[in-house]
């Protein structure tokens, strides 16, 4: 690939691959997923590239499109607005041997407190332990020990109790691009009957099994 800078922009010259001519912008939007540790948004691939969203987007796209074609081991999935290569799930179980790293599974106790701050946040811990019926603050220690949870605020009330909600990393262990993609619950009752099943029923982690 033949590379020249013109007016402080990167020019890319297109090249073969498997006898297709690949669109030179999809060669420097897939070297910046490359390198991203966590993922980048269509805005800053927009704004490094110094072309529109919609420029991305297709290109993103013709991406995604090839590497599916190629049946990869890797793919280019969405996770909480930004894009980024994984690995495909089946292959988990040798990603984690390489890195010896045994999944650490939550706790039946752990999932349905976690559901109860996904579904209902911001919420204060008195609140999650008036639909679980326990003491939660081991619980939500472990859960934010994890990532999962922090504290995002302060409700105003007396004594000013902490508010909790999930994090980004949430998002990407259980595969989500944003919360509004959490499984929609038929009745909020049912969330308080059991919140550990409901949450365990929506859309499972890309790269199960997760090390947390």
């Amino acid at each position: 690939m033949e590379e020249r800078s013109v007016k402080g922009e990167v020019v890319l010259k297109a090249n073969l691959e498997d006898g297709v001519k690949l669109h030179p912008l999809d060669k420097a939007v897939e070297a910046l997923l490359f390198v991203s540790p966590s993922g980048v948004s269509k805005k800053r691939l927009s704004e490094i590239l110094r072309c529109s969203e919609g420029d991305i987007e297709e290109s993103l796209a013709r991406i995604r499109e090839r590497y599916n074609e190629r049946e990869s081991a890797i793919e280019l999935v969405s996770v909480n607005e930004s894009f980024q290569f994984r690995t495909r799930p089946e292959y988990a179980e040798y990603v984690l041997e390489l890195r010896r790293a045994k999944p650490k599974r939550l706790s039946k106790a752990a999932l349905e407190t976690l559901a109860v701050v996904a579904y209902r946040q911001p919420v204060v811990k008195s609140e999650i332990e008036a639909i679980r019926g326990v003491d939660v603050t081991p619980t939500l220690k472990t859960l934010i020990d994890r990532r999962l949870v922090k504290i995002i605020g302060y409700k105003p009330t007396v004594g000013q109790p902490a508010l909790y909600g999930t994090t980004d990393y949430f998002l990407e262990v259980f595969g989500l691009n944003s919360l509004k993609d959490l499984p929609a619950l038929r009745d909020l009752r049912e969330l308080e009957e059991d919140p550990g099943e409901a949450f365990e029923s929506g859309k499972e982690s890309r790269n199960n099994p997760i090390a947390l």
